[in-house]
């Protein structure tokens, strides 16, 4: 792997974990640590140590070791609970919590607090096709830094008819994000192609040649000071759908570092940096869907729909503050 230019002044091991990420192929830095402590790291065939200064471009050998397996494991973590029965349970994620383990993120996950909560074992939840043993129960999830509603499921039958749902596009879900900018449509419709940014593989785009459909609706609810309140509507739920489509509508989420990181103004900024916001400004508030294993007995009738909703956090609530225009 060659490090360049750029690369120069940094430790070995943080500039091999962002050369790495940028070739779309990331590494943790868990595991780089193992092949540093098994000499598998060599610059001209000799080993180093990843506190190795990069001084100029060179050639980095690594030999990847494989990823350590993954379990889910129940963890003592908090955790909002807004509806439960024996079939399912909506809960409230806050922002900062990752929903299932991955690399760099082995523990804390919801999914670990879900399992302490109901005093289950990985094993007692089901696991959709194609997904493993990090993501029982789960159905959906939503980004890190962004808060809100999901549903888990408790069961095989369960799961499968949510996941029905989310097929044909009739799970309910709302968004509230601030964005950078006033945008000057009250709504708009978005349909884009969606798929990996060959420019930057941590993130998405729709200038693609080959990709899936994304559809997103919204709605400009209030105008701020260099920003506005906009509700989105998924259609679709694909990675970082909504993100994405800020970005190409120009009004970026506000705090958003993948997907708008010079964005917006500088009082935009400045009030960011007063509230210490360290994160993006995106939070699922509603989610509706019919109960996948209770049959009502007139299946068009919306009454039938569970409808749950959840407030903005303090953080997202103190932005909008800090953005208010002054009479």
């Amino acid at each position: 792997m060659l490090l360049e230019e750029r690369h120069v002044g940094q430790r070995l091991d943080r500039a091999l974990v962002g050369a790495l990420a940028e070739r779309g192929e990331p590494c943790s830095r868990s595991q780089l640590a193992r092949a540093f402590a098994a000499g598998l790291v060599t610059i001209d065939g000799a080993a180093v140590k990843p506190s190795r200064v990069v001084e100029r471009p060179l050639s980095v050998e690594l030999v990847r070791l494989a990823a350590e397996p993954l379990r889910a494991e129940p963890e003592e973590l908090p955790l909002t609970v807004v509806f439960e029965d024996e079939h399912l349970l909506v809960v409230d994620k806050p922002a900062g919590m990752v929903v299932h383990a991955g690399p760099g993120h082995p523990r804390g996950t919801l999914v670990n607090a879900i399992l302490y909560h109901l005093g289950a074992r990985p094993d007692d939840l089901p696991v959709m096709p194609g997904n493993d043993a990090t993501r029982p129960g789960i159905v959906h999830r939503i980004d890190k830094d962004t808060s809100g509603l999901l549903v888990v499921a408790k069961h095989l039958r369960a799961q499968e008819g949510l996941a029905v749902q989310f097929r044909e596009h009739t799970i309910r879900r709302a968004y509230l994000g601030v964005v950078c900018g006033v945008p000057r449509w009250e709504s708009k419709s978005v349909r884009t192609l969606h798929g990996r940014d060959p420019r930057d593989r941590r993130r998405f785009s729709p200038q693609v040649e080959r990709g899936r459909t994304a559809v997103t609706h919204a709605w400009r609810e209030r105008a701020l000071v260099d920003a506005a309140c906009v509700r989105f509507r998924l259609e679709t739920g694909r990675t970082h759908q909504i993100r994405m489509h800020a970005r190409h509508l120009g009004h970026p989420l506000v705090g958003d570092a993948l997907y708008g990181a010079r964005a917006g103004s500088d009082f935009v900024r400045a009030a960011t940096r007063r509230i210490s916001l360290n994160r993006h400004a995106l939070h699922a508030a509603e989610l509706g869907f019919r109960h996948p294993v209770r049959k009502d007995k007139d299946k068009d009738n919306d009454a039938a729909m569970l409808e749950f909703s959840s407030p903005l956090p303090p953080e997202l609530e103190g932005l909008i503050a800090a953005l208010e225009p002054t009479q």
